[in-house]
């Protein structure tokens, strides 16, 4: 039987770099993703590289949306061995003293709240599968609290780190194991709304000079959900280049 993964946020990026290598290493995939034009060209990638794909649209801050999704998943999967909480992002950049209650909740729900709801949504599927694991996604923010403006990202990405030693403890009996990703600064779509001048001073604070490639990010997760990786649990793997502790 194949062993099945799950990776939200999976049409571009990072989380797609991640399909792709999930999928090269044998497993099913199913991405989730709410734009249709980038889910049919992730799609088109995947079956390309020969990896046995599908797609379910569903916006993972909304609570009943998460729940419809997974009952979709049920319709055709009794099991799933590995889930990857990709989707999240900036969501924009506020200082506290401006922030509205509407944006802090937005940011908050894109990168915590939908975390809680997927997991929670797939721990029964989990259960059924084989050396089953969850992949969070945490950022340097969830140290450093974010640059101007990104205090709230950098917050909810914090909750992120706690989440996931939370779940390791809650899941540890059924095996499952949790751990997360922590990506410093990857060239992908996230950062372009950032003026590439900036991006390049950022350089200075890595100790490599460079930035990181999506597929830099998706072979540690591919380590952490294999058999290589079965004593960890609760852990978080720094992806940066030595950015963190500059």
């Amino acid at each position: 039987m194949s062993k099945i993964a799950l990776i939200t946020g999976a049409t571009a990026g990072i989380g797609l770099a991640t399909a792709l290598e999930l999928g090269k290493a044998g497993y099913e995939i199913i991405i989730n993703g709410i734009i249709q034009e980038q889910a049919d060209d992730a799609l088109k990638q995947l079956k390309e590289a020969g990896i046995k794909a599908e797609c379910i649209m569903a916006d993972i801050t909304n609570e009943d949306s998460v729940n419809e999704m997974f009952k979709t998943v049920g319709k055709k999967h009794d099991k799933l061995d590995v889930l990857v909480n990709c989707a999240g992002g900036l969501g924009g950049r506020s200082r506290f003293e401006d922030m509205t209650t509407e944006f802090y909740r937005k940011v908050m729900a894109l990168n915590l709240d939908s975390v809680f709801f997927v997991s929670r949504a797939a721990i029964p599927f989990l259960k059924k599968g084989e050396n089953a694991s969850i992949i969070n996604f945490a950022s340097i923010a969830s140290y450093n609290a974010g640059g101007p403006g990104a205090g709230i990202y950098g917050t909810s990405k914090a909750g992120v780190l706690t989440i996931t030693r939370a779940l390791a403890k809650d899941l540890v009996e059924y095996g499952i194991r949790v751990n997360a990703v922590s990506p410093g600064t990857i060239d992908t779509a996230f950062h372009a709304a950032t003026k590439r001048e900036i991006m390049e001073g950022w350089k200075n604070g890595i100790l490599m000079k460079r930035f990181g490639e999506a597929s830099e990010v998706a072979t540690v997760i591919e380590f952490l959900v294999s058999d290589k990786a079965s004593y960890l649990t609760g852990e978080v793997i720094q992806i940066n280049g030595g950015q963190d502790f500059l």
